[in-house]
């Protein structure tokens, strides 16, 4: 059964010494294909080139492109246009607009929340709008933030639609992004038990609208369901198996019918 991990930010420092021993222990594990989005302009080449470097390795690693609402403070407009420009550039070599979205808890902390909010939707307005002119599916960070989303992304009806990336929240919320044809990435969330709005959810859901994603290095998974030897571990994409695992014990499907349709899944929205 071959997976893919939807999600894993597999240029962060944390992997760059033991790369290629994670890439091939990922293959052992039946993991084939990562997409990895980028986060703000510093990454943008650090993401492409990872990416190309295993293009055509036995474990394929596709890049997404996109601005993150967490790290907004020191951009502009230019930072956006740098974006639109490389995503044209690039276009025939990413597979989605990603890692963006809006992040209510970052507006809090802020020193001045209202100038935070409108910047963080001013960037997620223009990128939405850059996906939509370039028939490009998205990748949507989410944080205390449905109700602010989901207008966007209704205003857009984005014919290549996305995935909610590390979805977490009530089954209402999920079928409003179902409707508007989105996919739901299912990570670490359903490692823990307390989680049992979203660990309901996610047994009420159409198999067709799950992806799986680690979100590695980040995330990590409930220490309820790591052995002894893996607590220590750094989050990677070796964990997509658990949380695999995990959502084949919370769903009615067979463990190869939920292999084979997320992985449909993945093909369907990105490729």
């Amino acid at each position: 059964m071959p997976f893919t991990d939807s999600h894993c930010h597999l240029d962060d420092a944390a992997f760059s010494e033991k790369l290629p021993s994670l890439l091939a222990r990922c293959l052992q594990h039946s993991i084939h294909r990562i997409i990895v989005p980028s986060i703000a302009p510093s990454n943008f080449e650090s993401v492409l080139a990872l990416c190309k470097a295993h293009h055509n390795n036995p474990i394929r690693l596709h890049p997404g492109l996109g601005i993150h609402p967490w790290f907004l403070e020191t951009l502009t407009e230019v930072h956006l246009e740098r974006l639109e420009a490389k995503i044209v550039q690039q276009r025939d070599n990413i597979i989605a607009i990603g890692e963006i979205g809006l992040d209510s808890a970052i507006v809090k902390k802020a020193a001045d929340p209202a100038k935070n909010l409108a910047q963080q939707q001013y960037f997620f307005d223009f990128q939405l709008n850059l996906a939509k002119e370039q028939q490009l599916p998205v990748i949507v960070h989410h944080r205390q933030s449905h109700d602010k989303i989901i207008p966007f992304l209704k205003k857009y009806h984005l014919e290549s639609s996305g995935v909610i990336h590390g979805f977490s929240g009530s089954y209402q919320q999920a079928c409003a992004y179902l409707d508007l044809g989105f996919k739901l990435g299912i990570g670490s969330t359903i490692t823990y038990s307390r989680a049992k709005k979203t660990i309901d959810t996610v047994k009420r859901l159409p198999l067709t609208s799950l992806l799986i994603e680690t979100d590695a290095p980040g995330m990590p998974l409930s220490k309820e369901v790591l052995t002894d030897t893996n607590k220590q571990q750094l989050n990677s994409p070796l964990h997509l198996n658990k949380i695999f695992e995990i959502l084949v014990s919370i769903r009615t499907e067979s463990a190869n019918e939920i292999a084979a349709q997320v992985e449909c899944n993945v093909e369907r929205l990105f490729f």
